[in-house]
């Protein structure tokens, strides 16, 4: 019998589908009506932290835009005046119910700075403090570990950065998300049978860079939550700072490896890994990255790396739905979470 989460996964071609032809136009009529701004803050927690992360890098190589990450309990548990001169202020929350979350925005209309929500629920606290809302248009998400929720949150991000690039080329490359999807779906099938010798594993090192540093840390949160496993995301570069020293013979190692800028960098961490004799699980459109994986996980070839993290969100959620299911764990029932989670 399939489960919720499974069906979720299966479901988020056809979703980033809709969201692309429902909200194209509304996020260029937003980032048109945007007054001036320096920078921009972002608000978020859980995996909507990690789409933030995606956000730092993207606005960044795209837009040439700063970005920071706000540290929500400033505005909440201290109470603290933060001087947001010159942002723009950006709330991501699936549910929009984080009463810390919307207190950054909160702070951020009273100094009269232009503020955007992106969340699942047009109507929630988050969506009626902003100046502008972009709703994910994903749906309801019944099972506790996001997916769905997550992806459309990096199209919104990524579909804003091609606004404000100015170039149509990035809109056509936009277009191509749901078949890559699709394709990266169907490369997964072997990954069942691929996660059955991590059941007793302990732990799990996840490492990307740019771009898809957010991938490694959702990867992990999603292997955490939904099979116990001690998951650590790190960059590549943070990781030869010393976590490197951890690794041993057998010691699960998932790389976050799609070809682009960060690609030789990765290449050559996985040969210090190989020579250390780590159990490599690598996630990658290139022959050459899989070929070096006890536990290869293909992406459809073509993608660009700016929209490479949408599609390498897949094979992580995959692979902690099958190693839930071998380790007799419900993915959709994990134990301690719920679907909504109020932080103050």
């Amino acid at each position: 019998m399939e489960t919720i989460l499974e069906s979720e996964i299966r479901s988020q071609p056809a979703i980033i589908e809709r969201l692309l032809d429902l909200s194209a136009q509304h996020i260029a009529e937003i980032v048109a009506a945007l007054p001036s701004f320096d920078y921009v803050l972002i608000a978020a927690r859980g995996s909507s932290d990690h789409a933030a992360l995606y956000a730092k890098y993207l606005f960044g190589a795209l837009c040439h835009v700063p970005v920071a990450l706000a540290a929500p309990s400033l505005y909440t548990l201290y109470q603290s005046e933060i001087r947001l001169g010159g942002a723009l202020v950006i709330g991501i929350s699936q549910s929009g119910q984080s009463p810390d979350i919307i207190a950054v925005l909160e702070a951020a209309c009273a100094q009269h700075r232009p503020t955007i929500a992106i969340t699942n629920d047009g109507a929630s606290p988050l969506a009626q403090v902003a100046d502008h809302v972009i709703e994910l248009h994903a749906g309801v998400e019944q099972s506790i570990a996001a997916t769905k929720t997550y992806t459309t949150e990096l199209t919104v991000i990524a579909a804003l950065a091609a606004a404000w690039s100015g170039d149509p080329m990035r809109q056509e490359e936009l277009r191509h998300l749901p078949l890559a999807l699709e394709e990266t779906l169907a490369l997964g099938a072997n990954i069942a049978n691929e996660s059955a010798r991590y059941r007793d594993a302990e732990a799990i090192t996840v490492i990307g860079r740019g771009y898809n540093y957010c991938t490694a840390f959702e990867a992990a949160l999603k292997l955490k939550e939904l099979t116990y496993i001690m998951a650590t995301a790190y960059s590549s570069a943070d990781f030869r700072h010393g976590p490197i020293a951890t690794v041993g013979a057998g010691t699960p190692v998932l790389l976050i490896a799609p070809s682009g800028r960060a690609f030789a960098d990765m290449m050559d961490l996985a040969a210090v890994l190989r020579a250390r004799e780590a159990d490599l699980l690598v996630i990658s459109d290139t022959p050459e990255a899989l070929a070096l994986a006890r536990a290869p996980f293909p992406l459809a070839a073509g993608t660009p790396e700016w929209l490479s993290p949408i599609i390498a969100a897949l094979p992580g959620q995959q692979l902690a739905l099958q190693l839930a299911l071998v380790k007799g764990v419900n993915p959709d029932a994990p134990r301690g979470l719920t679907k909504v989670t109020r932080t103050q």
